[in-house]
């Protein structure tokens, strides 16, 4: 709450309590004491009759404030936004636990989207899971604690082993198939080479192409020896062991020129991270932002307290508080 005017009303104070004790000394008055409190000690009233000219000293306090028109400002941003819809295709084929990340590959790709998504408030997100087989995890929402949420759970082992980058895109490209939006946007994070699905890769390329869908590809992970799964066990997890990776970029490459797209590669999560910064910066979402400005005054409410306060004295000192009783 903030003052409109000055506060050298307040000097009224000095010049009033000034007035009033040179009206004192001309007004010549006789105090009588209550006749049951004559020769008895001193009870409440006598200590309340002290206090009244309190009641009208605070009365005028609460004037001046009033004078001074309290009043709180306060801004109301009206956001418009020309939002991007962005699906991600995330791998979850077995190789996605490979250990040359930390503390593996699909861990450091979900935390680094996690944080992707919290930079983009005003965005539609949605999120599709590919392995030898592709799903929707996520349709497009803005809520990006959903999404979030959906991201944390994605875990391997819930399809069937493979690499279908050709269903992972098809999937992702049919959640934007219907979006209004004019910009729109797959993210495909994967691993390895195409080696699963019935849908070729350039093929789901060209439909995006057609959609108007910009595609951009990452692949993670160093190729040569790394240690990766190379056994499913009975109670569902992994045996790990050496094994030689592949990556085929020439494809990622060509997927990402197809739909006017780019390529990035990340050996690392510094990579990766740095990879999605300059995918936000591409992909920025304008803003429009209109401030609408309002007042609220409050001095109305200060002069009903000063009358409140006034009404008190004069009802205390012709009733249960009067120096004179009849």
């Amino acid at each position: 709450m903030i003052l409109a005017q000055p506060l050298w009303l307040l000097l009224l104070f000095p010049l009033a309590w000034l007035g009033w004790r040179r009206w004192r000394v001309r007004d010549i008055t006789l105090r009588l004491p209550q006749t049951d409190d004559a020769f008895g000690p001193q009870t409440w009233r006598t200590y309340a009759r002290r206090g009244l000219p309190l009641l009208r000293w605070a009365s005028l306090f609460v004037l001046v404030i009033a004078m001074a028109r309290p009043q709180r400002k306060w801004e109301q941003e009206k956001i418009t936004a020309d939002a991007v819809d962005i699906v991600l295709a995330l791998d979850i084929s077995p190789s996605m636990l490979s250990r040359d990340f930390d503390p593996d590959r699909l861990a450091v790709a979900k935390k680094v989207a996690i944080d992707f998504i919290e930079k983009r408030p005003y965005d539609r997100l949605g999120l599709v899971a590919f392995s030898a087989e592709a799903f929707t995890q996520c349709p497009l929402t803005t809520d990006r604690r959903v999404i979030q949420s959906f991201i944390r759970e994605l875990e391997v082992g819930r399809l069937e082993d493979g690499t279908a980058i050709g269903m992972g895109l098809a999937t992702a490209v049919n959640r934007l198939k219907d979006s209004p939006s004019r910009s729109k946007v797959v993210i495909l994070l994967t691993d390895g080479e195409n080696n699963a699905g019935y849908i070729p890769p350039m093929k789901a390329a060209e439909i995006a192409k057609s959609l108007g869908i910009r595609v951009y590809t990452v692949g993670i992970g160093t190729e040569g020896i790394v240690l990766s799964p190379a056994q499913r066990l009975p109670d569902g997890s992994y045996a790990f062991a050496p094994r030689q990776m592949t990556f085929d970029t020439e494809l990622l490459r060509q997927i990402a020129g197809e739909t006017d797209g780019k390529f990035y590669r990340a050996y690392s999560e510094k990579d990766l991270e740095g990879i999605y910064e300059q995918i936000d910066q591409l992909e920025k979402t304008k803003i429009e932002v209109s401030i609408v400005r309002q007042t609220t005054d409050y001095f109305h409410w200060f002069i009903a307290l000063a009358a409140i306060l006034l009404l008190l004295e004069i009802l205390g000192k012709w009733s249960v508080l009067r120096t004179v009783t009849p």
